[in-house]
């Protein structure tokens, strides 16, 4: 039984909650406007508890409907906003992107791990054209994405068995690496060296290298990676030239957030 399955069995799960969050989770860019029956599918809940769900969401303000159809309303970006606004850490991986990428010409994303997937929590576009467009907030799965074999390369053996037992592996492009032994192969390669090369196994036609951010206390606190558009910029390019420059910006961040850190330690 995982963990998760243990918290909800507890007295104090609170069920109704959980039910609310899966449904705000079931909207996304690719399904903005969803029916009733939409939303049931998606989360797996009985018809009767979306429809408490979505009523009390819309009664509070952060859902809105129109010919029964639903969509989420801006308030929702509240939830969102605590969290960045309360993370200093954030606050100094976003200025280390803006400057990376300002240096660089390209995108500069950090991502969080979360559930199976990379978060992006912090983002710098360079005024590019690019195959896909992401946003903070966006969610990729780790398997596939450079930033999420940077932060899977830190779990232990089990933890790893764990994630490859639980979560599903579907192809994003034809690039996209499925087989758990190539993909335990990799993430072990990114573990001794330091950084990991994504090549169109997300979108044809884009490319990115990631590192990660490390706390004080030796773990990453997030991973940064570069994006770029494989008709400008090699496989070669992409490590001679802005590998290096990743590693010397997540070198900074990394010593920045250690920086605060002592100084909340003296206040």
């Amino acid at each position: 039984m995982t963990d998760v399955e243990n918290e909800r069995k507890s007295s104090e799960f609170i069920q109704s909650l959980d039910r609310g969050l899966a449904v705000i989770r079931a909207f996304s860019d690719e399904r903005d406007l969803l029916s009733l029956a939409d939303v049931a599918k998606i989360t797996h809940l009985s018809r009767a508890s979306v429809r408490r769900a979505l009523l009390t969401l819309e009664t509070l303000g952060y859902v809105g409907s129109r010919q029964n159809r639903f969509y989420l309303r801006p308030r929702v970006l509240d939830l969102g906003y605590a969290f960045l606004s309360s993370s200093t850490s954030i606050d100094i991986t976003q200025d280390h992107l803006r400057r990376l990428s300002g240096r660089i010409g390209e995108s500069v994303s950090a991502c969080e791990y979360d559930d199976g997937d990379v978060v992006y929590v912090a983002r710098a576009a360079a005024e590019t054209i690019m195959p896909m467009r992401l946003g903070i907030g966006r969610r990729l799965p780790a398997f596939c994405t450079s930033t999420g074999r940077v932060l899977l390369s830190e779990f232990t053996p089990s933890q790893l068995d764990a994630y490859f037992a639980t979560y599903a592996r579907e192809k994003l492009s034809p690039a996209t690496i499925t087989d758990e032994h190539v993909l335990r192969d990799a993430i072990a390669e990114v573990r001794e060296q330091g950084w990991s090369l994504n090549n169109q196994e997300v979108d044809l036609g884009a490319r990115s290298i990631a590192a990660p951010v490390v706390g004080t206390d030796g773990r990453f606190v997030n991973a940064v990676n570069i994006s770029v558009s494989t008709s400008r910029v090699s496989v070669d390019q992409l490590l001679e030239e802005y590998l290096p420059q990743l590693l010397a910006a997540t070198s900074k961040i990394s010593a920045d957030i250690a920086l605060l850190n002592r100084r909340k330690s003296y206040e």
